[in-house]
């Protein structure tokens, strides 16, 4: 389907459009065209999830596919069932007076009934040197401790959060060091106290240099001091940055912290908007963001699905025609027909 942009040009109509490619993106178009909703879900590439050199805590999902293999797979899953997965940048988000919305990508226009923001949050990288993501150098402590049980672990950062991920890396090893990089811990006295009463070695000095083993992994950090320390790996606490400009700039509630606020079926406040993944509260998880999208997923069928008909609106037109059933479009209707062969 298409509508008239303000340029006279096509622009492409769905009933759900989905901004974000990755787990919850993915998985919440995955849901929309299944249950028989014309969706797009367009994706400018990249992400936290297509960083993944391996893929841990997903059930079905063996440790050797890569983050790139996994979202290649799900791609190709809403494909075959009728959704669109376009590679584009959405550069804004409006809503028009009819409660639909136009989204301008630089590669054209788009028009949706509901929008789904799925596009997460960068993590704030220390300065080099630094080994590389996934070989030493990991943002997700629950995804990744368990590779760290009796090994030699960092954390880097200077702030509670650090030094609370540092405590938690006690349950799987007795080997932590907190590394502050030449600057002053602004933890407070209360967290500078915790970490007295447990066996972390807190490093001041700057990382000077770092080595490698031949198999890429991190073998140790030189500091300034002229020590060199040992590590299998370890984490990164410098916050994240949400990308959030889109749903503020439809004047969705942000929280404190930059994630968008959401209810349990990752309704905005703003009606018709929902957001999933990491963009929501709550952890920063693959399935948790899959759970998201589902939520998503359902929550808008419920509010675009034809049928059933309310009474008074049975009352008002008449009975359903047998010519207005299925409810879903030739496309969808296609590629449901085309699924079904290739079983």
């Amino acid at each position: 389907m298409s509508e008239t942009d303000a340029d006279g040009d096509a622009a492409r109509s769905y009933e759900v459009a989905v901004i974000g490619g990755g787990p919850a993106g993915l998985t919440t178009g995955l849901y929309t065209t299944r249950l028989g909703h014309d969706t797009v879900v367009i994706d400018r590439g990249g992400g936290r999830a297509a960083m993944m050199l391996d893929t841990h805590n997903v059930i079905g999902v063996t440790e050797d596919v890569s983050g790139n293999e996994f979202l290649a797979t799900a791609t190709e899953q809403v494909k075959e069932y009728g959704g669109d997965v376009v590679r584009d940048l959405v550069t804004t988000v409006e809503k028009r007076d009819d409660d639909r919305f136009v989204l301008t990508t630089n590669g054209g226009e788009f028009t949706a009934d509901r929008v789904v923001f799925a596009i997460g949050f960068s993590d704030e990288r220390p300065s080099p040197p630094l080994p590389r993501t996934g070989r030493g150098l990991h943002y997700c402590l629950h995804c990744d401790a368990y590779m760290f049980i009796d090994e030699s672990v960092y954390v880097m950062g200077t702030g509670d959060s650090a030094a609370y991920v540092a405590m938690i890396m006690l349950n799987f090893t007795d080997e932590v060091d907190l590394l502050t990089r030449g600057e002053d811990p602004a933890w407070s006295d209360e967290t500078q106290t915790l970490l007295d009463g447990h066996p972390i070695d807190v490093i001041h000095e700057e990382i000077t240099g770092m080595n490698k083993r031949d198999d890429g992994w991190l073998e140790s950090f030189e500091f300034e001091d002229g020590s060199v320390r040992e590590y299998k790996g370890g984490f990164p606490m410098y916050g994240s940055n949400y990308n959030n400009e889109l749903p503020a700039s439809l004047g969705c509630e942000l929280t404190d912290d930059g994630t968008v606020v959401v209810d349990d079926h990752r309704k905005t406040t703003v009606e018709g908007v929902y957001a999933v993944g990491d963009l929501a509260p709550g952890h920063n998880q693959v399935p948790v963001a899959m759970g998201d999208g589902a939520k998503a997923g359902l929550a808008i069928h419920k509010e675009l699905r034809e049928f059933p008909r309310s009474l008074s609106e049975i009352e008002a037109n008449g009975a359903v025609d047998a010519k207005d059933v299925p409810a879903v479009s030739a496309t969808l209707r296609d590629a449901a027909q085309a699924f079904g062969d290739d079983d």
